[in-house]
């Protein structure tokens, strides 16, 4: 996985801030610390509505499209919105991640913006 032009849902910008290696298997933990350590090192991401890099190891995904497509999807329409972005932006990790954090987290937004999210009680937690 390369550092740049990755592609990112939006709520998983919220999802990489909590992540303490919980998961739907093994392999999506692996995954996604490694989709993690690339986000870490920098680059740049660009926000799709559809499965991206974090997708591609979930056994949710099929083909391409995610089981829970309406629901995840909902989740990533609020996120998007409570951050002022649109899909298809391109922006730097390291802002994408910022502003997840002040237009939602520090907002008081995340129970909101998340509240279909099976995994909302390990953020509410942090």
């Amino acid at each position: 996985m390369e550092c740049n032009g990755i592609d990112l849902r939006p709520h998983h910008a919220l999802c990489a801030q909590f992540f303490e290696g919980k998961g739907y298997s093994e392999q999506f933990v692996a995954h996604m610390y490694g989709v993690l350590a690339t986000l870490e090192r920098g680059g740049v991401v660009t926000l799709t509505d559809g499965c991206d890099a974090i997708c591609a190891g979930c056994p949710n995904n099929r083909d391409g499209v995610c089981e829970t497509d309406e629901k995840v999807k909902a989740i990533d329409r609020r996120a998007i919105e409570a951050m002022g972005l649109s899909f298809g932006d391109t922006l730097p990790w390291r802002d994408l991640s910022a502003l997840a954090k002040e237009k939602i987290v520090a907002a008081g937004k995340l129970k909101d913006v998340c509240r279909d999210c099976e995994w909302i009680g390990i953020c509410e937690g942090k």
